[in-house]
């Protein structure tokens, strides 16, 4: 018992420290600041979802193996052993192969051994043709890999995009308490010279927690967007994620693409385009395959048999003597099959109708995202150009505004206009900033650029 105890107890210890070694070595092994690069190579190595497609594009080259095997000949032995007992009969005939026998034994024993092996002659091309369509459904497993793969950079993307855009915002909130505290600062002074009455400074304290709360509810926003993105990376929630790009003018007035440009090569290069063409290939082959049902098939068929039965000779004497070889070809011609041929190819042609149709919306959904993409950056970038001169100016005029409050020439209902007027301008400049920047990076993407900032 005590042996058993202290078992358990170096156990619970390996387990405690051996664990928290191999946490401390993951953590280590993480970036202190993570890169638009590193968060989407993270993903597309932890995602449940394409690990999945992955596994079902292996299973799909097993498919093209089994289906070129098709070709090879079929081996198989086969044998049989009996045992028979006669107990009222003196002397009885048995059947050894083709011979009848003659034994007085009143126990027998028979075996037959055989060797068989067939091979397709021809099949009206069904194997062949069976082949082409594994193949095509392992290249189309791959490019549901690289669609997913495709997403998941965009869902990445976006939410790295997003934090930026709140971290910017919550730099804003903390400079528009500074702002409104040094206010409030002031307008405590002005009160107890009576310069201020105290509505007025009520009006003051009531705006720097109206922007304190601004600045709680902003955090808030980036913490979502920040364990949205942990879990997307498999990534401990617990753990903080600290970004290493940053947004600037340059990513948000980067020159954009054409609209035809970046369509035209977005269907030479996205693999649900690819993916859909194939699945207009594999219902051609589908219906070939269904029309090889009504053709013949030759098939090639050899054997080796034997067999031994007591009181009949010696056992390896028996087998000589009863050796037979057998070569022949088989011949079979579909007549009449409820018209199971003839729904297969109708199904067929049915399917390559779905697949273009497929294949039309597949096309209408990328130029829509293109389009809409191409529309938002253009917008984005003509707004965060007119934020920032509306910034520029919106600053001056609180700062005027607030040199003319310390001198008494301005109430205080005018200043808060002008700073709420500033915090709103500087609020549009960076939701603009962000839009553009995320948008151009689209259109890049989809161009054939790699995603980055």
């Amino acid at each position: 018992m005590k042996v058993k105890r202290l078992i358990l107890t170096a156990a619970a210890a390996w387990l405690l420290h051996g664990g928290t070694a191999a946490q401390d070595s993951t953590a280590a092994a993480l970036p202190q600041q993570w890169t638009l690069q590193q968060c989407i190579d993270r993903a597309k190595t932890q995602n449940v979802a394409v690990r999945r497609l992955r596994v079902s594009a292996q299973s799909a080259q097993i498919d093209v193996k089994d289906a070129k095997s098709a070709r090879l000949p079929q081996v198989s032995f086969q044998t049989s052993q009996g045992f028979s007992n006669r107990p009222f009969q003196s002397t009885s005939a048995v059947v050894n192969g083709s011979q009848v026998v003659s034994t007085s034994h009143k126990n027998s024993y028979t075996g037959d051994y055989g060797l068989n092996a067939s091979m397709p002659l021809y099949d009206g091309g069904q194997t062949a043709n069976n082949v082409k369509l594994q193949q095509l459904n392992s290249q189309i497993a791959d490019l549901n890999v690289s669609a997913q793969e495709l997403n998941l950079e965009e869902s990445v993307t976006k939410l790295y995009v997003q934090i930026l855009y709140a971290q910017e915002t919550v730099k804003q909130d903390k400079e528009q308490i500074e702002l409104s505290q040094k206010q409030l600062v002031r307008g405590r002074g002005l009160f107890k010279s009576g310069l201020l009455n105290k509505a007025d400074v009520a009006q003051l304290e009531s705006q720097n927690a109206t922007d304190r709360y601004q600045l709680v509810a902003d955090e808030s926003t980036l913490a979502d967007y920040k364990l949205q993105l942990k879990q997307l990376l498999e990534l401990d929630g617990d753990q903080d994620i600290e970004l290493a790009a940053s947004g600037t003018d340059a990513d948000a007035l980067t020159p954009l693409p054409a609209k035809a440009d970046v369509y035209a090569a977005a269907l030479a290069l996205r693999p649900e385009i690819q993916a859909g063409k194939l699945a207009m290939n594999r219902s051609e082959l589908d219906e070939k395959i269904a029309k090889a049902g009504s053709l013949p098939s030759v098939t090639l068929n050899a054997g080796m048999s034997t067999n031994n039965i007591t009181g009949n000779g010696g056992f390896f004497d028996q087998l000589k003597r009863q050796w037979s070889n057998t070569l022949g070809v088989t011949l079979s011609v579909p007549i009449y099959d409820r018209g199971k041929t003839k729904n297969a190819i109708a199904k067929a042609r049915l399917e390559k109708e779905s697949s273009y149709l497929d294949l039309l919306d597949s096309q209408k959904t990328l130029w829509k995202s293109i389009e809409g993409y191409w529309q938002q950056a253009t917008s984005a970038q003509q707004r965060y150009a007119a934020a920032k001169e509306q910034v520029q100016y919106a600053r001056t005029s609180y700062e005027l505004t607030s040199e003319q409050f310390r001198l008494g020439l301005k109430n205080i209902v005018q200043l808060l206009t002008d700073k709420t007027n500033l915090s709103k301008a500087a609020q549009q400049m960076i939701q603009a900033k962000y839009m553009a920047v995320l948008n151009a990076a689209m259109l890049s993407y989809y161009q054939g650029g790699q995603m980055a900032l």
